[in-house]
């Protein structure tokens, strides 16, 4: 929804950063794979430090140079569908990742689990529309975007660990706040759902193809 609404304002902000990798020759497709190896080297730092907060830091820092590499992008005049599809299927590493590491971590597979298959139905829920159909990459104002989902768990992370301190409680709020994470994830999947359905058969009614019956998740 962030992202959406306000895509204007955020991606200029990235030029300033993206003008220095661009001077260094660094492309937007390397830009995207130095974002998943700092992700990975944040996650094997983490369960050596056993931080939260530090975790969640590192994590807000990784996410916001991630962003980089439509910056670059534009800049070096690349953009490219497979620039577009490499990042989007390195975000998806990224969160398998994390989550991963925070199953790991808390223990709390069950809750992990559900946070992880939400964040993948919502990006799902999109990624199929557009198999049936062309649709706009920007204007999809849900509840529950990447954007939202990152801060989401980078304040968890740093609460988490604000809220140990205080109580010498181990992991006081990870898993309650994983499932809220995951309860927002899959209603933001649903959200998208209707929204596609709406649009699927609008699209059907305006152009009718009955032939288009094939399963394109095989």
């Amino acid at each position: 929804m962030i992202d959406g609404v306000f895509k204007r304002y955020i991606d200029p902000c990235w030029e300033y950063p993206a003008r220095l990798l661009v001077r260094v020759g660094l492309s937007a497709n390397q830009v995207t794979v130095i974002g998943l190896v700092l992700v990975v080297l944040n996650c094997a730092l983490f369960l050596l430090h056993r931080s939260t907060i530090w975790f969640g830091v590192g994590l807000a820092v990784t996410f916001a140079a991630d962003s980089l590499d439509g910056a670059v992008a534009r800049l070096r005049n690349e953009c490219s569908m497979f620039g577009g599809y490499l990042d989007a299927v390195v975000d998806r590493y990224q969160e398998l990742i994390v989550f991963l590491t925070l199953g790991y971590f808390t223990g709390a597979w069950l809750a992990t689990m559900v946070a992880l298959s939400g964040a993948f139905l919502t990006s799902y829920a999109k990624a199929r529309t557009a198999v049936e159909m062309p649709i706009s990459n920007d204007h999809w104002p849900d509840l529950f975007e990447r954007l939202e989902r990152t801060v989401f768990l980078c304040v968890l992370l740093v609460a988490n660990g604000v809220v140990e301190s205080f109580t010498q409680s181990p992991q006081p709020i990870m898993e309650p706040g994983l499932w809220l994470f995951g309860a927002l994830a899959h209603g933001t999947a649903i959200q998208r759902f209707y929204r596609a359905r709406g649009m699927l058969l609008e699209q059907q009614r305006v152009t009718p193809d009955p032939d288009n019956t094939a399963d394109a998740d095989q």
